[in-house]
């Protein structure tokens, strides 16, 4: 009798951080779920009593041009980050690798320096590198010889601003994806690569038919993780540029953030919350349900 209590003693002790963290998780989610589905602007946000109102608002929402376009610059965001940062992290994990155990500690530590900088403060700073009459970046790229950046305003240009988000978000997300993938390739055992060099396989040869059939599940899982931090990337884009210049850096949650704060549509907003999660689920279900059969 003893032994049958003591089993459940692990789960009561961990209930109440499991039920404190559905909470926390779960009641944001069905409140934007109810909200979505009510009329629910300043007026009900003040004085309450919201109406029912169905799936109007995901009817206005997926009958009107603006949204499909969001989505539409959504993918390509996070598809050009996610791809640049297993890249460049597989880069940096195999040069770990092969680095002597005094650079691969210095090394180590900038990758957790930059991934411990905080959202706002890294962007705080990318906004003076990029600034237009004294940013270090424009400084430099005048020092090489391209005099045509002299004075360049990188935030008043949609691509530009697009592609100075992109570099600080995988800036802050490599250090994580590095870190992670070189902890998978020491867990490889050597006599795989040794067996690899003596039939013959050259160096890419080695990466893609020992490295990556290894490494499968974490590349998938790493990949994974990505597309979640870069499709709910919010902090970067609303301090770099708000969504602009014209809509060119609005992704979804900004997207969702300005309707509920600029028209008070908090119904709307919480519909397009709602078909994010929606969208990401679909995504990475089917990714770690491809996982798991593999």
């Amino acid at each position: 009798m003893w032994r049958r209590n003591h089993s459940f003693w692990p789960y009561l002790l961990i209930a109440p951080t499991v039920a404190g963290g559905a909470f926390l998780l779960l009641y944001p989610l069905l409140k934007a779920a109810v909200i979505s589905l009510q009329h629910f602007r300043m007026g009900e946000l003040i004085r309450g009593g919201a109406t029912l109102v169905g799936l109007e608002n995901y009817a206005e929402l997926l009958s009107g041009a603006e949204f499909w376009q969001v989505l539409l610059r959504t993918l390509i965001w996070t598809t050009i980050n996610v791809v640049l940062i297993v890249v460049l992290s597989t880069g940096v994990a195999l040069m770990l690798v092969r680095l002597r155990r005094g650079l691969r500690l210095a090394l180590m530590s900038a990758l957790a320096l930059a991934w411990a900088t905080p959202i706002i403060a890294a962007t705080t700073v990318f906004q003076w590198l990029f600034q237009s009459e004294l940013g270090v970046v424009n400084w430099l790229l005048v020092t090489l010889g391209l005099d045509s950046f002299q004075g360049y305003t990188w935030f008043a240009n949609g691509t530009a601003t697009f592609a100075v988000l992109v570099i600080l978000v995988v800036w802050q997300s490599v250090p994580f994806a590095a870190l992670t993938l070189y902890a998978g390739l020491t867990t490889i055992p050597a006599e795989l690569y040794e067996s690899a060099r003596i039939d013959g396989g050259t160096g890419p040869q080695v990466f893609w038919k020992v490295t990556v059939p290894m490494l499968r599940h974490l590349f998938a899982l790493v990949a994974s993780l990505e597309v979640i931090w870069v499709a709910k990337c919010f902090p970067q884009i609303w301090v770099l540029s708000q969504g602009g210049p014209d809509g060119a850096t609005t992704t979804l949650p900004v997207y969702a953030f300005k309707i509920a704060r600029v028209l008070h549509r908090y119904d709307l907003g919480s519909a397009v919350a709602m078909l994010t999660v929606v969208i990401l689920a679909v995504a990475l279900v089917s990714n770690l349900r491809r996982m798991v059969r593999s």
